[in-house]
């Protein structure tokens, strides 16, 4: 009962575009769908989830034809077990510093022969037991495991990830780069865009290659150069500028701007 639409459309070379999603509300993944986004990406590191409540949002992304691909809190096997029991069409994992850890990941997230994940039919993933006996090979074929690039040793090792087995995406995170390289915040530092330019120019071709944008420009610009899981902002970077927007029609008439109240 997984939405694999989206690496489908990757393997086929076209561009995919999601969102973070932070907030534990079904009704705004209805609107994302409706919008004609094709995955959103469940912030369970920095959103506010359960794992029933990551299960519903899962839910209601396979009823609008989305993907879902959960960003887990951290690399312990139990928290990608649940996610990807509950139906997820993939994980994307953060705070990686190896090669090896990202091995060790896709032992967690992949059943035999590619890896070890836990065997069990009765969830959700499997149709509570109704896919039949070849739900782990579809399963691993469907799943999309998904890295985040986030650290100066993740961009360091960058030609050893390229070249792991069942990894579909390098996801460059800006912001937490910029920190790990001395500079945060500023992700236009020379020293971060280098560092990107590294990842883009290493994996093109090899890899899936992902990260978060802002705006049209930051978008033609990462299309162009072959990024085609595409991020744009997140809920709440979204609905603070559209609220944002929305005040400003009724600032002039705040009291003490001398307009009419």
């Amino acid at each position: 009962m997984f939405n694999a639409s989206a690496k489908r459309k990757l393997e086929a070379g076209e561009v995919v575009f999601g969102s973070f999603f932070k907030l534990d509300s079904p009704p705004i993944v209805e609107l994302y769908g409706l919008a004609g986004f094709d995955f959103l990406i469940i912030d369970a590191e920095h959103g506010c989830y359960t794992h029933a409540g990551i299960e519903n949002i899962v839910r209601t992304c396979e009823l609008m034809g989305m993907s879902s691909v959960v960003r887990t809190p951290d690399a312990l096997e139990a928290n990608i077990l649940h996610v990807l029991d509950s139906g997820a069409s993939g994980i994307q994992v953060p705070s990686l510093k190896s090669a090896e850890d990202v091995r060790d990941v896709i032992r967690k997230a992949k059943y035999w022969p590619l890896g070890e994940r836990g065997s069990a039919r009765a969830c959700r993933a499997a149709a509570y037991g109704n896919m039949g006996a070849d739900y782990e090979a579809q399963a691993n074929r469907d799943t999309l495991v998904s890295v985040h690039i986030e650290n100066k040793e993740m961009v360091e090792q960058v030609e050893a990830l390229c070249a792991i087995d069942e990894l579909d995406v390098l996801f460059i995170g800006p912001g937490d780069l910029s920190q790990s390289l001395g500079h945060p915040g500023n992700s236009a530092h020379p020293d971060v865009v280098a560092a990107i330019d590294r990842v883009i120019e290493v994996a093109a071709g090899r890899k899936h290659i992902g990260t978060v944008v802002a705006s049209a420009a930051q978008l033609e610009g990462y299309v162009a150069r072959g990024v085609k899981y595409i991020a744009w902002l997140s809920d709440i970077g979204m609905m603070k500028s559209a609220l944002g927007a929305a005040a400003k029609n009724f600032a002039p008439y705040r009291a003490g701007t001398g307009e009419a109240k």
